[in-house]
């Protein structure tokens, strides 16, 4: 399968790797692609501008910031199914009435932008230090579990597909509506837990309610270190 990743930091860059050695074609993107172009075949992926890699991918994983939403090629993107890992940082972002006021998850406002698209919410609630096998923190059971939701059943099937190739174990979590409980400081977030584990987090999230800033974060060691913006 082609997989076109909108993004080359550390999320982007690490899932194009890991996907590129399950076997799939991958091409990264970047605002100077001719720059980056060895770093990139070093992961096993390909590189091009944003445009690229949204018209290359059968499947494109959006893993920008969310402040660079309105730099998608949203028309490349129609029909397709499109993974959003982005979480919503105010001070970075900006601030967005509807997400602080709750109205909607930050996937629902994202695929409002990206109109024509069936978005998945994925791969936003683990660190990407935490995607390789290797370094994976253990959990009991020894499988780690990661939400997923979505409005579109088969594009939820296809993504939980690309769990299992990278040993995961994907949980479905509903619809987008849902997905706040996997968002940025909530219980689930970035948190190694296995299904049942991960079932509990979940259902333990308030919408109002969140965990101390950067709590869910652990410090990488230097060979953990992947392409950046």
């Amino acid at each position: 399968m082609t997989v076109g990743i909108l993004g080359a930091g550390e999320i982007g860059s690490t899932l194009g790797k890991l996907l590129a050695q399950a076997g799939h074609e991958v091409m990264l993107s970047s605002r100077h692609p001719e720059a980056r172009a060895e770093e990139a075949k070093a992961l096993g992926c390909g590189i091009g501008t944003l445009e690229e890699a949204a018209a290359f991918g059968e499947i494109v994983i959006v893993a920008l910031p969310l402040l660079a939403l309105g730099e998608i090629p949203v028309e490349a993107l129609a029909g397709k199914v499109v993974i959003d890992t982005m979480n919503y940082y105010p001070a970075r972002d900006g601030a967005i009435a509807a997400l602080d006021e709750y109205r909607a998850a930050t996937s629902e406002h994202v695929a409002q932008q990206l109109n024509g698209a069936r978005v998945v919410k994925a791969f936003n609630a683990i660190l990407a230090y935490d995607l390789p096998r290797e370094e994976r923190p253990q959990v009991e059971g020894g499988r780690r579990a990661l939400p997923v939701a979505g409005n579109d059943d088969e594009a939820k099937a296809l993504v939980a597909a690309l769990h299992a190739q990278l040993d995961f174990d994907a949980l479905d979590t509903g619809p987008l509506a849902d997905s706040w409980r996997f968002e940025r400081a909530k219980p689930a977030y970035c948190v190694p837990l296995n299904r049942t584990q991960l079932r509990a987090a979940l259902a333990a999230a308030e919408r109002d309610k969140e965990l101390p800033h950067g709590s869910w974060r652990r410090k990488p060691r230097a060979d953990e270190r992947t392409l950046k913006s």
